[in-house]
């Protein structure tokens, strides 16, 4: 019998009807339906479990609601080898795989084995004793209240130059479609692996953005008298003072993403962003 971890967005009445269901029935088959303790409190039949232990036995995630809950999974999961279904009950869902309609069927078929993976490269980042793993991005971004932020660039121990922006993202090819789209970045095919790095309304005339190797070693420093924050996945985790740095890096962990015959992820891209066919 598996074991298999549940994640929601809670403010969707259809997600919780529909992992409601989804409980009774596996719990009827013998399986077992865990949640963490932030989830746990809305459904019936689910088994509380701590978030640090959320990964722990898992043979399956299901995330139920947009492309915000496929991030909440990834960051429960925190690097562990499990299998996440996307469940498509958002708007975008450039993450989710399948619609809500179609859930009960392919969960069977995640049991039986009838599925694909989808390997996607995280990015890790390491700031002073604290870790942080990212599928979209990682972002130095301006603290509240301030105007700009001066934040120095470093790659594989080479000063590059210096930023005067609102801030700068890096990123992950998954990640090159979120945060990083809506400040000019290129799309970049989620399957590739890379770093790019964005930066957010810079004060000087170079603002393109750069595509790294997947092993490049990037270094962001604080500079100048203004402090500045972390976000990982649109969180904010950290503040960052004058003089602190944050090394971003390939993490050595992926998100295994569940797929049903082969994703066409160009098909993904044009449905998502509405390109017509000319």
């Amino acid at each position: 019998m598996a074991r298999i971890g549940v994640v929601l967005h809670g403010a969707d009445t259809a997600a919780r009807r529909q992992t409601e269901k989804l409980t009774i029935q596996l719990n009827a088959q013998g399986h077992t339906v865990v949640a963490s303790s932030e989830d746990s409190t809305r459904i019936d039949g689910l088994q509380c479990v701590e978030p640090h232990a959320f990964a722990e036995g898992l043979d399956l995630a299901i995330s139920l609601g947009g492309d915000g809950t496929m991030l909440r999974t990834v960051a429960l999961l925190d690097g562990a080898d499990v299998n996440i279904l996307g469940v498509n009950f958002g708007d975008l869902g450039f993450l989710t795989v399948i619609e809500r309609h179609e859930l009960e069927q392919a969960v069977q078929r995640c049991l039986d084995g009838e599925h694909d993976i989808e390997e996607r490269m995280l990015v890790t980042g390491t700031l002073g004793s604290s870790t942080m793993h990212a599928l979209n991005d990682i972002v130095v971004e301006r603290a509240p209240g301030q105007t700009t932020v001066r934040i120095g660039l470093t790659i594989d121990g080479k000063r590059f130059t210096s930023y005067p922006a609102d801030g700068l993202i890096v990123s992950t090819p998954t990640g090159s479609t979120a945060y990083a789209l809506s400040a000019r970045g290129p799309i970049v095919f989620p399957t590739h692996a890379a770093l790019q790095i964005t930066p957010v309304s810079p004060h000087m005339l170079f603002d393109r953005s750069l595509v790294l190797g997947p092993d490049s070693i990037v270094e962001l420093t604080i500079e100048g008298h203004r402090s500045a924050v972390v976000s990982v996945d649109g969180n904010t985790v950290a503040s960052m003072e004058p003089g602190d740095t944050i090394t971003c890096t390939r993490s050595t962990h992926v998100a295994r993403l569940v797929t049903f015959d082969t994703r066409d992820n160009l098909a993904v891209l044009k449905s998502k962003l509405g390109i017509a066919d000319r």
